[in-house]
């Protein structure tokens, strides 16, 4: 089954968008090649929802971690190197002697591009071949090819490299060309197509490695999901460098983190770091956090930054009332999900907010399977839900006032905070006397 995270919940966390130079998925995209690029989007979307395949990938990237390297390879040249297989098929010797023949009397007769375009690509295949070499008698040196995840792109490498055939082709003449065109195109194509695709996969490897070691992430580790455990420390936001760290720990004895805290405390930034430090977890990724321990679940929901619908009618509160609905109907099918609830029902006035917080977080709590963050302003539903039993934690993030300025330590303390400083901050920015 794939890993759920619907587009909500994907926008909420801000994870996907080349484009979107704040999204999580730019942090990361510090690769050279266009086909590492591709391999990034579809880890991104596609996260792991088995533990074993999660670890393993975790320790690829963190073999590149503990082992920097630069990597070596022109980005244009695979580019060319790719553009030439792609050209190439499984004809004979004679079939290469033709389509090479034909070019070079092209370009005699009428000037045709065609046979330099050809040459071009075959310079870059060998250009690449050769760096292939030069890293593999580095690694070979060093004994770094064993048992790590260079030892397959390694092993291809050198049934490759080592053929005297490319050796016995190398220059420039007519006949070389035909060879290396023969060679490169259709006898070692597939060969050459997969080496292409490793190489990729090292860049991936060695940029999101690089991103750990600058930003000073860890990895997780993923255990099965009957242990049903999510322990993190030191956990923030991948995009603050400076961000306030918090511990946070759920299981099936103790499932939902009931949240307060006045405006701007902290809260939105504390729900989308433990929802981004998740997803990344489940991709085998380097996450914000000295350490991790997470149980395998289904998927993510959120709901943050719910919008009305005015095409279907749909008033903030009735979307706000549809996505709870949404991910009551997951949540009772069985699944075990990471639920992310900002401001419940904030859409509606302050009784009926009271009222369906109080009751919705009460029927989450059967739900053991399943974490979740309930975030809220409406403190006195705090303090009713404490009679409901054990499952329910309650912290919140606390304001300091320094002469009637408040300030925000971002530090998770335990309890219910009854901190309100809308008024204060409305003053402070002098509205009123504006009015």
């Amino acid at each position: 089954m794939s890993f759920i995270a619907d587009k909500q919940t994907l926008d909420d966390l801000s994870l996907l968008g080349k484009y979107n130079p704040g999204s999580v998925f730019s942090l990361f995209n510090q690769v050279k090649t266009r086909g590492a690029e591709k391999l990034l989007d579809a880890m991104f979307q596609h996260p792991l929802t088995d533990a074993g395949s999660i670890n393993n990938r975790s320790a690829v990237f963190r073999y590149f971690n503990d082992h920097p390297v630069i990597f070596p390879f022109d980005s244009t040249q695979l580019e060319q190197m790719e553009a030439c297989l792609d050209e190439g098929n499984n004809g004979s010797y004679a079939a290469a002697l033709w389509e090479v023949s034909r070019k070079k009397v092209a370009a005699l007769l009428v000037r045709d591009e065609g046979f330099q375009q050809e040459q071009t690509g075959i310079d870059s295949c060998m250009s690449v071949l050769n760096t292939c070499e030069t890293l593999l008698i580095q690694l070979e040196q060093t004994g770094r090819d064993k048992d790590a995840p260079w030892e397959k792109w390694s092993g291809m490498v050198r049934r490759i490299v080592h053929d005297r055939r490319f050796k016995e082709a190398a220059g420039r003449s007519l006949l070389q060309t035909v060879k290396l065109h023969y060679l490169l195109k259709s006898l070692f194509r597939e060969q050459l197509k997969a080496m292409l695709g490793l190489i990729y996969e090292i860049d991936l490897y060695v940029a999101v490695a690089g991103v750990a070691v600058e930003k000073g992430f860890s990895y997780a580790t993923a255990l099965p999901k009957e242990k049903n455990v999510l322990v993190v420390k030191d956990m923030k936001h991948p995009g603050l460098p400076k961000g306030v760290t918090n511990s946070l720990a759920f299981s099936d004895h103790s499932n939902i983190l009931f949240l307060t805290g006045a405006n701007m405390a902290g809260k939105s930034t504390l729900m989308k770091a433990t929802g981004i430090l998740l997803y990344l977890a489940h991709m085998g990724f380097p996450v914000a956090a000295a350490d991790l321990q997470f149980s395998v679940l289904d998927g993510i929901y959120s709901s943050v930054n719910v919008p009305d619908d005015l095409n279907k009618g749909y008033s903030h509160f009735y979307a706000e009332v549809l996505r709870v609905k949404k991910v009551a109907e997951e949540v009772a099918s069985g699944k075990s999900l990471f639920v992310i609830f900002d401001e419940l029902f904030k859409g509606t006035n302050v009784k009926d907010a009271y009222d369906a917080t109080l009751a919705v977080t009460e029927a989450f709590t059967g739900f053991t399977d399943c974490f979740f963050i309930i975030s809220t302003h409406i403190f006195e539903a705090g303090h009713a839900l404490k009679s409901s039993g054990n499952q329910i934690r309650f912290e919140f993030l606390p304001t300091v006032m320094k002469e009637n300025v408040p300030q925000y330590t971002y530090r998770l303390q335990q309890g219910i905070t009854a901190d309100r400083q809308g008024m204060i901050i409305i003053e402070n920015e002098g509205i009123l006397d504006l009015l």
